[in-house]
């Protein structure tokens, strides 16, 4: 599976997340993004798919839950309350997979979890 972005071929997993790391940018994760049916990524969007190439660059791989991406992005977002439906609202095939997606990260290896 591949997409194009600005005439470059991008290779993708069968799951759909980059089979290579290094060809993510921006423009990479609009055409996913599109691919998803996500639409337009807005600028909370771009807060999670950040904070998911933070975590995962930073930590060790980290790759977080649901409910750690919640509590990053209350935080973030001025402790605002927010409920998974919020980020469900962003990334609706779940934030901590069709979001690692778009941030141009491997699948999660995880098994399950809130």
């Amino acid at each position: 599976m591949a997409i194009e972005v600005n005439g470059k071929t991008i290779e993708l997993t069968e799951a759909g997340n980059l089979a290579n790391l290094e060809d993510w940018n921006e423009d990479v994760a609009k055409a996913i993004a599109e691919a998803e049916g996500i639409g337009e990524l807005t600028d909370k969007h771009w807060d999670v798919i950040n904070y998911l190439r933070s975590e995962y660059y930073d930590n060790g791989g980290n790759q977080p839950m649901e409910r750690a991406i919640v509590k990053a992005m209350a935080a973030h977002w001025g402790n605002k309350k927010i409920k998974s439906k919020d980020l469900y609202n962003l990334f609706p095939r779940a934030p901590s997979k069709q979001g690692l997606r778009v941030a141009g990260l491997p699948a999660t290896t995880r098994k399950g979890g809130y």
